[in-house]
């Protein structure tokens, strides 16, 4: 009987919830995705070893690898398209080659530097080009591109078409790495980058930012002034771009203007296309794939990158999420099949 005299109600049984596996957290996913990173990263340098040929080729990747991802904050997560990233390794590039011939300054001054420049210069790009998307961003990007490359070309402090030589060692406080450690120091840079900004993409203002390139209007709704998020993301991906530069100018020891052309900003536009769009891991991935196939097989020297488009082409129409993405669902497949199904009392 209740307070008021009524009787009451049957307690109502309830279920237990199905029991079924939980989905990996976002910090365990990213942890996930770095151990296997590192592990990759480990098995690239016992295979690359004191071989030069080898070595020139994982700083390549690394190179390619970073421009991809300073591409995959505005491009993948924004969705906002820009083919200045030519320029913005140029800067980072000729930073260190400029600190290295004209100044005392510590060489790795010439690292800090670099992406602050280019940053300031895409956001002012950006500034510039607020009001344009599609073909016509596109457009005045890859003009921006062809004159800085112009002006490098012209310019007395740049050596003009021959460029910049015979640099200073990298000096940290006083310790000179070697040439391996510096290949080691390449590939650990990629997979912090990339941890970094898988983080970033899981975070709460990753999410706004996918949610933006989406629903810019709701953003816009929601109090969050979608230009400015636009000029963020525009910046992060120039200051990694330039960091690529740096990178590759460093480990070659010169630079010339046309050192960082648009043919290696048009493949970075795929290489996360390749890998998978759904992490900034499939950027490294892709990357290591160009190389591999313009690059490292002799046999398809000439026809490199003919193969990377037709393998766009066909990850597009049968692997829409990348090789990671297919990867991915061949593990939940196999995951699915291994685990045992209970059937229930009749």
């Amino acid at each position: 009987m209740t307070m008021n005299g009524s009787s009451a109600p049957p307690p109502v049984e309830v279920a237990p919830p199905p029991r079924h596996r939980p989905p990996w957290p976002s910090g365990l996913q990213a942890n996930g995705s770095l151990g296997l990173g590192v592990l990759a990263a480990i098995g690239l340098l016992v295979w690359v070893g004191v071989n030069g040929y080898k070595q020139t080729l994982l700083v390549t990747a690394a190179t390619y690898a970073l421009i991809a991802l300073g591409m995959y904050i505005p491009f993948v997560l924004a969705g906002s398209l820009s083919l200045a990233y030519g320029a913005y390794a140029s800067i980072g590039g000729y930073a260190v080659a400029l600190i290295s011939t004209e100044t005392r300054l510590p060489l790795w001054f010439g690292w800090l530097i670099g992406p602050v420049i280019a940053a300031v210069a895409a956001v002012i790009l950006g500034l510039a080009t607020r009001r344009l998307s599609g073909f016509y961003l596109v457009a005045v990007t890859l003009l921006f591109s062809e004159a800085f490359q112009n002006y490098l070309s012209n310019a007395s402090f740049t050596g003009g078409n021959a460029g910049l030589a015979s640099f200073r060692n990298l000096d940290v406080f006083g310790w000179y790495p070697s040439n391996e450690q510096l290949i080691i120091a390449s590939a650990a840079v990629v997979c912090v980058v990339a941890f970094l900004l898988n983080r970033l993409r899981l975070s709460p203002w990753g999410i706004v930012v996918r949610s933006m390139r989406e629903v810019p209007s709701a953003v816009e709704a929601a109090g969050t002034r979608v230009p400015i998020l636009n000029l963020v993301a525009l910046a992060m991906g120039a200051g990694i771009g330039a960091l690529a530069g740096a990178l590759f100018t460093q480990m070659s020891g010169s630079i010339q203007p046309d050192t960082f052309t648009l043919n290696l900003v048009f493949l970075a536009i795929f290489m996360p296309i390749i890998g998978g769009t759904g992490t900034p891991w499939g950027a490294v991935l892709g990357a290591l794939i160009v190389v591999e196939l313009t690059l490292n097989l002799p046999s398809l020297h000439t026809s490199g990158t003919l193969l990377v488009s037709l393998g766009v082409l066909l990850i597009m129409l049968v692997a829409p999420r990348g090789v990671l993405g297919y990867l991915d669902t061949g593990r939940k497949e196999l995951m699915r099949a291994l685990t045992p199904t209970k059937g229930t009392d009749g």
